[in-house]
């Protein structure tokens, strides 16, 4: 039973820092950081501290452990990837690969018709993010650079920086990406 990466994946949810979670729990941030790195066992007493901080019940936090094992999948077939930008209007599809609230890297399959793009603002998240085009072209805005990508072109880059994507093309483009973590 790995106790420190469930401490840590249920902090991360709950989007607590180790030190505001030591702060709530009465603990030193060192102490969470060795128990999530699985350097120290928790007691019984530090534990309930820290799920109170969170708030989570023991039983809970110990019964995750058996449910995340009953419904941990590996495979995904395409009519299982989560629809996260329904076609609308522009046809812009973003299905995601599997539930990116239980992993720290999100994947989608992208699809931009001709003229669909990402709004007429440049959008900015947290995390960084890359993507491999696999049909078709797009267009792609990063800080103020502009590239055309075809198939086998990719991009990388820091998504603070404000980013648009655009199928300036007559061509469907397709496009499989990742983002970690995930956030949009």
């Amino acid at each position: 039973m790995d106790i420190g990466s469930r401490l840590q994946a249920v902090r991360k949810r709950h989007g607590l820092s180790q030190r505001e979670l030591a702060a709530r729990a009465g603990l030193t941030n060192g102490t969470i950081s060795l128990i999530e790195k699985n350097r120290t066992s928790p007691s019984v007493a530090s534990l309930k501290s820290l799920l109170d901080a969170i708030p989570m019940s023991m039983s809970e936090f110990f019964s995750s452990f058996e449910e995340e094992a009953r419904n941990r999948r590996v495979f995904f077939r395409a009519d299982e990837f989560t629809e996260l930008a329904p076609a609308g209007a522009n046809g812009l599809s973003l299905r995601q690969l599997g539930d990116a609230t239980r992993h720290s890297l999100q994947v989608l399959h992208e699809t931009y018709p001709p003229g669909a793009d990402t709004g007429p603002k440049a959008i900015s998240h947290t995390g960084e993010e890359a993507g491999v085009v696999v049909r078709g072209q797009i267009e792609v805005t990063v800080d103020g650079q502009t590239s055309v990508l075809s198939p086998g072109d990719g991009y990388l880059f820091d998504s603070t920086l404000p980013h648009r994507f655009r199928n300036t093309s007559d061509a469907v483009c397709e496009i499989i990406s990742a983002c970690t973590p995930p956030t949009f």
